[in-house]
């Protein structure tokens, strides 16, 4: 994760790290954009500009099972190096440094040589070389979803961890943790794939880190497993990341949808579906994530 300029002393303030689950449900669904909005010459530019920002050329090309193109990207010309604070920015592809009894290959089993316990749907057919990471492949009607070039991959304003937005639901099973400094977590998901049925709603388990006060100064970095069929177009359970530095008012989005977050990994692909899931009364599926300084 690059953090942007003068948020790196933020670690050492006190964080609140946060493990959620909750539903957005819509009250109604006017205002919301679809794949038939209709975009006038100017905004059908902006689209195209806004795809190819983000497709980035690919060094192999990998079509999913489930619709997705799963572009392998140089890793050095993934989007992220588009932000001005990473310009020149040298990888760095493992911590110097790991927390007591943590193995990177033991925990990493999509990425070791153990047989992993969970997949994406486009290994079927294909995986990135080693010096490229795999992107999802942003399609127009992506774009057309969000209703803008410049709304897509970003959370609305105010739309995590409140309850006072206007015809939105949020219900919530929340576990909230502060009141100390933390310099990471570890958070283990039992992994399913509910059901949305309301134009506009998603389903989210996920954690939250972070610092400062919301709506002023809130720096957070987030991930977790989504339903969301107006962002993606369809009903599979996706991991995501997502991160902002000032309340999502201008910064952040999800996955690489912008500049900021910087992958390392070529087998674990931000925003694609993974499987498999729990079921009900059988094999129970969880997602294990760590973020650390």
């Amino acid at each position: 994760m690059a953090l942007p300029s003068g948020s790196e002393s933020r670690w050492s303030r006190v964080l609140k790290m946060t493990f959620c689950l909750f539903f957005l449900i819509p009250m109604s669904s006017v205002g919301n954009r679809n794949t038939n909005t209709i975009f006038n010459k100017k905004q059908k530019l902006e689209v195209q500009q806004q795809l190819k920002r983000l497709n980035k050329p690919a060094l192999k090309s990998i079509e999913s099972p489930d619709g997705d193109i799963i572009d392998c990207v140089d890793i050095n010309k993934q989007p992220a190096f588009d932000h001005p604070l990473l310009k020149n920015h040298t990888i760095q592809m493992r911590p110097s440094s790991y927390p007591k009894g943590f193995s990177f290959d033991e925990s990493n089993s999509v990425s070791s040589n153990s047989e992993p316990k969970f997949t994406q749907p486009w290994h079927l057919n294909g995986r990135c070389p080693e010096g490229t990471i795999p992107i999802r492949r942003t399609k127009e009607e992506d774009l057309l979803r969000a209703g803008s070039a410049a709304n897509y991959g970003r959370k609305k304003h105010h739309s995590i961890l409140s309850t006072d937005n206007a015809g939105i639901i949020h219900e919530y099973a929340i576990l909230i943790e502060e009141g100390d400094k933390y310099y990471g977590t570890m958070a283990e998901m039992n992994f399913w794939n509910p059901h949305t049925q309301e134009t506009g709603e998603m389903s989210v388990s996920q954690f939250w880190i972070a610092a400062g006060e919301t709506d002023q100064d809130l720096d957070t970095i987030e991930a977790g497993a989504i339903v969301y069929v107006d962002h993606y177009g369809d009903s599979q359970t996706r991991l995501f990341t997502y991160w902002t530095d000032d309340s999502y008012r201008t910064t952040g989005c999800y996955n690489l949808d912008c500049p900021g977050f910087v992958q390392v990994d070529n087998h674990i692909a931000a925003g694609a579906a993974v499987t498999p899931y729990s079921t009900y009364g059988g094999t129970q599926r969880a997602l294990k994530f760590y973020v650390y300084k």
